[in-house]
Order: structure tokens, then C-alpha cells, then sequence
């Protein structure tokens, strides 16, 4: 088992920059795939990147060049760089961890954190 907290939200401007970290707990951190999934208002909960136990990273096109995923087996953390931010990212980010081979379904994911709130301004 896997415990996830997120951290790095806030509030910032269209076009700003914010970084996102997700600390785990437990000793067997490398073994999971990891992602980050978002859930604005009304909507459903969105994938937003993965990084696999390889090192592989897979995007949605909405992201795909904006956002990058990556992670630090010896911290136990993974992060997620956001640049060019717009008012459409804003959402609840969540990280989560599965040991499935399917990277981008939410169900798929056995491990959420609680949650870190970004808002974009325009």
C-alpha cells in the first residue's frame, strides 16, 4: 500500500508557471506506475500525465508540451511542471499510483491523494 499528498497548488496568472510535487510513502515507490489527473467543477476526473516504472511519460494532447512529468525514486516524490498555464487547467490535481499496465483511466488507479487545488487567472 501507498499513501500520496500532494503539494504545489496555488493561484496564479495565464501564462505563469507552477510545479507540483507528490510525496509516497512506503518503500516500494519504483514499483508503481505514477499520474497526475485533474477534476474540474462539473466535470470528470481528467488524465493529465504518467510516468511509468520504465521512465516512460505519456500526455493528452491539452498538455503535451506544456507539461512535464517526472519523479525521483530515492525521494519517493514525483512532480509535474506546468508552464504556459491557461484558465481551462484550472482544476483539483491528483496524483495517483497504480500497478497496472493501463496508464491514462482513472479506475485503473488504486492510490489517490487528497488533492491540490491550481486556479489560473486570465
Amino acid at each position: 500500500q501507498v499513501q500520496l499528498v500532494e503539494s504545489g497548488g496555488g493561484l496564479v496568472q495565464a501564462g505563469d508557471s507552477l510545479r507540483l510535487s507528490c510525496t509516497a510513502s512506503g518503500r516500494t515507490f519504483s514499483s508503481y506506475g505514477m499520474a497526475w489527473f485533474r477534476q474540474a467543477p462539473g466535470k470528470e476526473r481528467e488524465f493529465v500525465a504518467t510516468i511509468r516504472r520504465s521512465g516512460n511519460t505519456y500526455y493528452p494532447d491539452s498538455v503535451k508540451g506544456r507539461f512535464t512529468i517526472s519523479r525521483d525514486n530515492a525521494k519517493n516524490t514525483m512532480y509535474l511542471q506546468m508552464n504556459s498555464l491557461k484558465p481551462e487547467d484550472t482544476a483539483v490535481y491528483y496524483c495517483a499510483a497504480t500497478q497496472s499496465v493501463s496508464y491514462n483511466r482513472a479506475y485503473d488507479y488504486a492510490y489517490w491523494g487528497q488533492g491540490t487545488q491550481v486556479t489560473v487567472s486570465s
